[in-house]
């Protein structure tokens, strides 16, 4: 969250009433990423089952992906719990759902990672569209249909996998995903902001969309050169009967023909070029950990602080 303390004490005052009936020992880590704004005095009006609010912030803004893979380390280094809920502090994620992943995690014996799956969005017809094209352009990049975000609830087993899955620093859920990590989805809508306006440009958006297309980097690259195979194919049996009609029959061939049938075979030849770079330098690159959240989280943490009995005194141990 950045600079989002009215909602986040709006949601928590929702969420502090949403758990009541259930009979577990909540804690709220709120990750906050750069804020510019100190957060208020108290957060939570009159807590009746959340016994514990801690604040982590961050030594500069880094956004909300990289601010939850650093939440997560930070949560299995210590060890104490037996569920992660992973929400935005914005309320668009709403508390009264949160009940309901809790429920199904129960029934699926705390073995599962249970996400909510979007059946419907509050944002604005232009958003939806481009949502719609991004959702299509996943699936054919990756294989892999996209409906998820990152409301959800962990199981300890699989924050301990995921801390060490690099590509959690780009992208929470497609790093569940592609680190085969056993899930199921459970059908929620989405809910409308508590307070305040979204800070999230389209760049952003675009960039976070590109980011979890990225993960799947091996597949894409997979994918791009068996297209570009099929299209050399394509283009150069093309050229293929144009040059049989040429040689063989009498018949015209407009000008446009060959030369269409030529391009057509440049083009492709460059883009399986491209593709099998691209292919390569992801395959190098898996080797590579520039980012291991169970080993690098520290350096991005500026304090972790507690709200409430030990207001704003400074947690030892990072």
């Amino acid at each position: 969250m950045l600079d989002e303390w009215e909602a986040v004490s709006l949601v928590l005052d929702a969420l502090d009433s949403a758990l009541e009936p259930l009979d577990w020992e909540i804690s709220i880590l709120l990750v906050d990423d750069g804020s510019t704004k100190e957060p208020p005095a108290t957060l939570l009006s009159k807590p009746t089952v959340i016994s514990r609010i801690e604040i982590l912030h961050l030594r500069r803004n880094l956004g909300h992906q990289r601010a939850i893979a650093i939440g997560l380390a930070l949560l299995e280094s210590r060890g104490e719990h037996d569920a992660v809920v992973v929400m935005d502090g914005d309320g668009e994620d709403s508390p009264a759902d949160v009940p309901k992943l809790l429920a199904r995690f129960d029934q699926l014996e705390g073995r599962l990672v249970v996400f909510a799956a979007r059946t419907k969005r509050s944002e604005g017809f232009a958003f939806r569209l481009g949502y719609l094209a991004y959702r299509i352009l996943h699936r054919a990049l990756t294989g892999i249909p996209i409906r998820v975000g990152n409301f959800s609830v962990l199981p300890s087993r699989a924050i301990s996998q995921l801390v060490a899955v690099s590509d959690l620093w780009n992208h929470y859920a497609a790093s569940v995903f592609k680190a085969r990590i056993p899930c199921e989805l459970l059908p929620l809508a989405r809910d409308q902001r508590l307070s305040g306006a979204s800070r999230m440009s389209y760049t952003a958006l675009i960039t976070h969309g590109l980011s979890a297309i990225s993960v799947f980097g091996e597949s894409v690259g997979v994918r791009g050169m068996v297209f570009a195979g099929l299209m050399l194919g394509v283009a150069a049996g093309a050229l293929g009967v144009v040059l049989i009609i040429r040689m063989l029959t009498d018949w015209a061939i407009p000008g446009w023909a060959s030369l269409l049938a030529s391009l057509l075979v440049v083009l492709t030849v460059q883009l399986l070029a491209g593709v099998t770079i691209f292919s390569f330098v992801v395959l190098a690159s898996r080797n590579s950990f520039s980012f291991l959240p169970c080993r690098d989280y520290p350096h991005f943490i500026r304090k972790v602080v507690r709200v409430g009995e030990c207001e704003r005194s400074i947690i030892a141990g990072l």
